[in-house]
């Protein structure tokens, strides 16, 4: 640990995993695609996020092969672009919500594009931004070095991603170099709702919590308050994508934060 990177204790976002952790519920953590269905309306909806008891923002930068994404993320992201979304979009878009409210705010993007603008220079411009890290789910500990230096340099946390098939060592390696928390991803597949959230998320936090991660989240798949509650019973938070990208499109940020607080009911655990 170089003495520039600030820990769990300077991350914006595990402090407020452990506040949640701490008063004996769990966190919510929602997704929205930056510039859907237009920037200004991303702006709001996320805003109404924070407003409705989700505890981090999580804002994807769309991206032209989202190879991880299911249908409803893919067809909102494939939008956005169509309609000239650029990378300093998602800059903007950050720096309008922490404007507006203290949850925690971070990106979540394919690596391509950080290398296209500049890893330094991306680092720079989200904690000008007010951001508080990058989650990047094609990126391996051990390929990122540059971006591991400059989110030290910077003390954004970043978010690295571990599956159902990841070797010990890769648990290990995910959990020693992730900072806010890690990313267990709670299916084989690619991201969309599901009725039923996949058990191999539970084996997985529990190899994880082996393997030393004090925070660990679970995303894909899940769409309702009795899945968050079930995943809290586990783990230490909930990322909700698809659900809140489908009540967006269908519904606009009334139905967003309609949708959001009903899936905080699921984080009172206790």
């Amino acid at each position: 640990m170089t003495n520039s990177q600030p820990g769990a204790t300077g991350s914006p976002v595990a402090r407020v995993v452990r506040a949640r952790r701490e008063a004996g519920t769990g966190s919510l953590i929602g997704y929205l695609p930056v510039g859907f269905p237009d920037l200004d309306t991303s702006v709001e909806a996320a805003v109404a996020l924070a407003e409705n008891g989700v505890d981090v923002i999580e804002l994807g930068l769309p991206y032209s092969d989202p190879v991880m994404d299911g249908p409803v993320i893919q067809a909102a992201t494939q939008q956005a672009l169509a309609q000239g979304f650029r990378l300093r979009d998602g800059f903007e878009a950050v720096r309008r919500i922490a404007s507006r409210v203290d949850t925690p705010v971070v990106l979540m993007t394919y690596w391509n594009p950080v290398v296209q603008y500049g890893v330094d220079r991306f680092a720079d411009d989200l904690a000008a931004a007010g951001g508080a890290g990058l989650i990047t789910p094609d990126l391996i500990p051990d390929e990122a070095a540059e971006w591991l230096a400059a989110s030290d340099r910077t003390g954004l946390d970043r978010v690295f991603l571990a599956a159902p098939s990841s070797t010990e060592a890769r648990l290990e390696q995910a959990v020693a170099s992730s900072r806010g928390f890690v990313y267990a991803v709670s299916t084989m597949g690619i991201t969309g709702a599901r009725s039923d959230v996949d058990q191999a998320a539970r084996g997985l936090v529990e190899r994880l919590r082996a393997a030393g991660s004090e925070s660990a989240c679970v995303g894909l798949g899940i769409s309702t308050a009795d899945q968050v509650r079930e995943v809290l019973t586990y783990a230490d938070g909930a990322i909700v994508g698809s659900a809140l990208v489908s009540a967006l499109a269908n519904g606009g940020v009334a139905e967003v934060a309609r949708t959001a607080k009903a899936l905080s009911d699921g984080t009172r655990v206790s």
